[in-house]
């Protein structure tokens, strides 16, 4: 979905997903998408990442495609680390980054923890969470 919106406003985009099925279907829709487990595929800087982690806690015996899917490590936010750490040496001198997560994670902790200026955008609340969204940089 934010590849397909990030078309909208320029053509130069490219996807990522751990999973395969994903990424296929974006390429169908005209999206440059490769399969990547966070950065290990990615190559170049950019001025605009944007990501939508899974970021709930993990489930014993959870079916691993599912818990890949919505699962951020064992606490939620295992995953967003992983991102964090390795984030700015992709985005360019000036970029940015959007980033969904929970009331669920400490992300604002993490985002802190790695030197990140950050700044909430906005946020929706559901029955157990709220969702933000996030500007870094």
């Amino acid at each position: 979905i934010q590849a397909l919106t990030a078309l909208e406003k320029t053509k130069e985009v490219l996807a990522t997903d751990i999973n395969e099925e994903a990424v296929e279907f974006v390429k169908n829709k005209s999206v440059n998408a490769i399969v990547s487990d966070l950065f290990e595929n990615v190559k170049g800087k950019y001025n605009l990442i944007i990501f939508n982690p899974p970021y709930l806690p993990e489930i014993e015996n959870e079916d691993k495609e599912l818990s890949k899917a919505i699962r951020g490590g064992k606490d939620g936010n295992e995953l967003i680390e992983r991102f964090l750490k390795e984030a700015k040496n992709f985005l360019n001198k000036d970029g940015r980054i959007l980033l969904v997560c929970s009331s669920l994670n400490n992300a604002e902790g993490l985002f802190r923890e790695y030197k990140f200026k950050f700044k909430r955008l906005g946020e929706e609340k559901f029955f157990f969470e709220k969702i933000f969204v996030y500007l870094l940089n």
